[in-house]
């Protein structure tokens, strides 16, 4: 009878130990984390997203270690040429056949769309960081697998919107990029102009990756708007500035960059961009841990990040310890650890997923300094005040996303 109770003890010992071995160890699908950085790499929003978004998920990974519970951990990169079909293409590939667990960057609001729509069907963690379209928290919100973490239409066009009209810019026309980014950019500035006490006397819009912008221009210019709002990016931001600034409407208009980042402002020249207010989500001389950052970064790409670049490595590394602390990458359970987990690190401080997916922080106004106020390459920026995130992002009261709300 001893040995019969000593044979057991032994075998619940043994059991328990393993447990114990096996959770300290985690457990993960197919063995490995895979990570797919989807990204615009030769198109109109390379420099803003493009190989220095799929340099910083690296960069998290190799500050994580490397590995998960021992296994390897990989990550994959696409070029979605901002067509929505291939990126959904792609994505699925990933899940389906590649063992994918997490997609970040997804830049471009179409391409965002697409892919949170797949990730929500397939069950798979999405992370929206260069496509900004408030619908990705509201009407087309997917709670349960996507986060929105850089910014948003609301939350651009609040920051920027309110500082102009204050300093007196009370009569817009829009220069706008026809498709989803851009309607919700235009949409939600505009609403922040009428709610200051500004007008808003129309739009025209134009096609991504335009060639020529003067005939749009030249609408903007004939409508008398004190402000030509351009609710576009990218490669359309820095042609759009620059074909104002040789056909002489900055002398007369003032323009409002409503998506602008430290990579365009580099393109257009400071000649031309000095004085422009900006929102940005960071910028890589805030503090000492953004600027010891920039120099990594920097060793690698030769350049400074933008708040895209910057966002990507906070978002990969948030996504890593979320899976370490939960021992498994299942989505639901790592879900739960990144809405529970506020975020500390170089991006930012006290930033909070909230039940919609969006991930709150602060945002900044920028103003770009003159060439003599530049000391030096990517000095770019005077601070012109801090918003809460709060403040900066739509409430979750007052956002569309129903299941946020249940």
């Amino acid at each position: 009878m001893k040995s019969k109770l000593t044979a057991t003890a032994l075998a619940v010992a043994l059991a328990t130990g393993l447990t114990v071995s096996n959770a300290q160890q985690g457990k993960l699908s197919n063995d490995s984390v895979k990570i797919g950085v989807l990204t615009d790499m030769s198109g109109v929003y390379a420099e803003y997203g493009g190989q220095g978004a799929v340099t910083a998920a690296k960069m998290a990974v190799e500050d994580f270690g490397g590995k998960m519970f021992g296994k390897p951990i990989e990550v994959l990169n696409a070029d979605h040429q901002n067509k929505p079909d291939i990126a959904k293409n792609v994505t699925q590939q990933w899940f389906d056949r590649d063992g994918v667990d997490m997609t970040v960057e997804n830049l471009n609001s179409s391409v965002a769309l697409a892919v949170t729509a797949l990730g929500k069907e397939k069950n798979k963690i999405t992370i929206v960081n260069g496509a900004a379209s408030a619908r990705l928290t509201n009407e087309d919100c997917a709670p349960a697998t996507s986060i929105h973490y850089l910014m948003d239409t609301n939350a651009l066009g609040k920051v920027v919107g309110q500082a102009v009209v204050k300093n007196g810019g009370n009569t817009w026309y829009f220069l706008t990029a026809d498709y989803a980014f851009g309607h919700s950019l235009e949409k939600d500035t505009g609403n922040v102009v009428k709610a200051a006490g500004g007008k808003v006397l129309g739009a025209v819009r134009h096609p991504l990756n335009t060639g020529d912008f003067s005939s749009f221009l030249l609408q903007a210019q004939s409508s008398g708007a004190k402000v030509v709002g351009l609710a576009n990016a990218g490669g359309d931001t820095v042609n759009s500035i620059k074909a104002a600034a040789e056909f002489g409407i900055t002398k007369k208009q003032s323009l409002a960059a409503l998506l602008m980042l430290l990579t365009d402002v580099h393109a257009i020249g400071l000649n031309t961009a000095q004085g422009l207010y900006l929102t940005e989500g960071w910028y890589w001389d805030l503090n000492k841990e953004s600027r010891d950052w920039t120099k990594r970064y920097e060793a690698i790409m030769k350049k400074k990040p933008n708040s895209n670049h910057a966002s990507v490595y906070s978002a990969t590394l948030h996504y890593l310890n979320a899976v370490k602390a939960a021992g498994t990458d299942d989505t639901a359970t790592v879900m739960k650890k990144m809405h529970d987990t506020p975020i500390n690190d170089m991006f930012a401080k006290g930033g909070k997923i909230r039940a919609d997916g969006r991930m709150v922080h602060d945002m900044y106004l920028f103003q770009v300094k003159s060439p003599a106020e530049s000391k030096a390459p990517g000095d770019y920026y005077n601070l012109r005040g801090t918003v809460k995130g709060e403040d900066a992002f739509q409430s979750l009261a007052d956002g569309s996303c129903t299941v946020a709300k249940k």
